[in-house]
């Protein structure tokens, strides 16, 4: 326990570095979505889909990294972590190409903060207790809030003033004090070994959720849509496959990957549907902003954060408010208003997109729709966490985390699937409607644009060079429909979030 006073809080400050940083990476790096096109000679698909796995990788690994806590102590799990989240981290810094991009940050940082994130909840709320755990968990929720608010300025700034590198490698300097003061965590004694793995359930989970997001990171390629039903019906059938292996793990009187009984309570389960539901417009947000504000209005890194900015401080500050509200009001009440303002807010910034928007046109919608998302914030891991028994925590923890990140990593799939695939639906019929297709035939015309829009605009389209000012027009004009579009449809699904949230049962 914390009980010395002049050291109270510093359990929960180290907690809140580790996920300052892992927060930051998610909004960071969505300002530089053109940089990177450019700087490692890559697409806007695979930028994408690398900003995706990094989510995807956290969810699919986060259930064993919960688990990983039973056999090496929550300390440990947590320092191991660390370790490998600064491998990624190095290697992504020094990346040269997108190969080693996503090692780096996807992939080695994706699995280290499966195991840091669940690890920082058993460790903040083993060292807290009665008003002070409460207050300890409001300050690590800030932080994760804070990091999401300040990711698009400090990315914007680094890109554009330095380089995007320092974003990974500012974050070593983090890592480095964790370490000097990792005696203030405390150890938790092993509870099982190596040999009461669910080794199928691990492989039965992350095989799972990797096909169902690979399925929709496909559909931005038609060359490939052949495979994505199978990806999808196959992840499918895996995950339902998990299920029923935990539940005859549990029969059988075995350790499971996780107590999937959790999802039986309705406030549980209603609680980690809202927070996939809440996480995909607000991950959806994050990307098709900056591809936006870079790729029409024609803004750097740093004043594309500025744009993210009103969005973010409101996310912070009614993440804060939604807290203190919610002994007033009850948190489903809370929860069903965040998912209407947010909507609002979404259905707003569906209307100002053109070729001439300038930053001030779209922050009433995003001040809207972030108050929105930090009212949902500051609710919906409480109400969810509050479903679980003290000894469950832990399999609720990973659950929990598991499918926010899901939610974040579908939505960045999803939504940039939905933006890319109505610009192509407009692309190829407006430059045949608008005489500029010369002797091209259908297919060079999209291809030709396929390429030009995937390197956002970095390469010219193999066109005549004097109908280049007319394509690019078609090009902008066509973006600024499928944003509409796709706002149109953030708005349906937070409208989703909402009906859902009506269900949830009143706390006792």
């Amino acid at each position: 326990m914390a009980h010395k006073n002049q050291n109270k809080w510093s359990v929960v400050i180290i907690a809140c570095m580790a996920i300052f940083i892992i927060v930051l990476d998610s909004s960071a790096m969505n300002v530089a979505i053109s940089t990177l096109v450019v700087e490692l000679n890559t697409t806007l698909s695979i930028i994408q889909s690398i900003i995706a796995l990094y989510a995807l990788i956290i969810a699919s690994f986060m259930l064993l990294g919960s688990k990983l806590q039973d056999i090496l102590g929550r300390k440990k799990t947590f320092l191991i972590g660390l370790m490998i989240y600064a491998c990624g981290t190095i290697t992504a810094t020094l990346s040269v190409n997108a190969f080693m991009l996503l090692t780096g940050w996807s992939i080695l940082e994706g699995i280290g903060a499966a195991m840091i994130l669940p690890a920082t909840t058993t460790i903040v709320g083993a060292a807290y207790e009665g008003k002070d755990k409460v207050t300890a968990f409001g300050i690590w929720g800030g932080i994760a809030a804070m990091g999401a608010a300040v990711g698009p300025i400090v990315g914007g700034i680094f890109t554009t003033f330095v380089t995007w590198r320092l974003v990974f490698g500012s974050e070593l300097v983090f890592v480095a004090f964790i370490l000097i003061f990792r005696h203030y965590l405390s150890e938790s004694k092993p509870t099982l070994t190596w040999k009461d793995l669910d080794k199928v359930g691990v492989l039965l989970s992350i095989v799972s959720l990797i096909l169902i997001v690979l399925g929709i990171l496909l559909l931005t390629r038609p060359d490939y849509w052949s495979y994505v039903a199978v990806l999808l019906i196959s992840g499918s059938i895996l995950f339902i496959l998990f299920l029923v292996w935990q539940k005859r793990r549990i029969n059988n009187g075995l350790e499971p990957l996780s107590d999937i009984s959790l999802l039986k309570n309705r406030i549980f389960g209603l609680g980690n549907l809202n927070s996939i539901i809440q996480q995909i417009p607000l991950a959806g947000f994050l990307f098709i902003i900056p591809v936006f504000m870079q790729q029409v209005a024609k803004i750097n890194a740093f004043m594309t954060g500025v744009a993210l900015l009103p969005a973010s401080i409101s996310i912070l500050i009614f993440s804060l408010l939604g807290a203190k509200l919610s002994s007033i009001l009850e948190s489903k009440y809370i929860i069903m208003i965040g998912f209407i303002i947010s909507a609002a807010g979404a259905f707003i910034l569906g209307g100002v997109f053109n070729i001439n928007t300038h930053i001030i046109d779209i922050i009433p919608g995003t001040v809207v729709f972030g108050i929105g998302v930090g009212l949902l914030l500051s609710q919906l891991t409480n109400l969810t966490m509050s479903a679980a028994k003290s000894d469950q925590e832990t399999d609720a923890a990973g659950f929990l985390n598991a499918f926010k990140n899901l939610g974040y990593s579908v939505g960045t799939a999803l939504i940039g699937v939905l933006l890319i695939l109505g610009i192509f639906g407009g692309l190829t019929s407006g430059i045949e409607s608008a005489g500029l297709d010369g002797n091209m035939t259908t297919k060079q015309i999209h291809d030709s644009l396929f390429n030009y829009v995937e390197k956002m605009q970095t390469v010219p389209p193999k066109i005549s060079p004097e109908l280049v000012p007319q394509a690019t027009q078609i090009v902008e004009s066509t973006i600024s429909y499928s944003m509409k579009q796709t706002f149109n449809a953030l708005t349906l699904i937070l409208i989703l979030g909402f009906i859902i949230s009506v269900f949830i049962p009143k706390r006792k």
